[in-house]
């Protein structure tokens, strides 16, 4: 899944560690997201969205997930 959490992180000068300790996760977890290994719990992704002020549509890219 494609995230917009490189660009939101870039643009408030954050590294992968500080917000991962504002979340709750490991830096792996982060880099994990990033880059399409690992596809955040729903609470993971509210708690990331509210952190940069934003909904988990903002941030998450749903588009290639499949409907039913």
């Amino acid at each position: 899944m494609k995230t917009q959490i490189p660009e939101l992180r870039k643009q408030q000068k954050l590294s992968q560690e500080e917000l991962a300790s504002a979340v709750g996760v490991t830096r792996q977890t982060i880099t994990s997201i990033e880059v399409g290994k690992y596809t955040a719990s729903l609470v993971l992704a509210y708690k990331i969205a509210r952190y940069f002020g934003k909904t988990i549509e903002d941030v998450f890219d749903f588009s290639e997930v499949e409907e039913f």
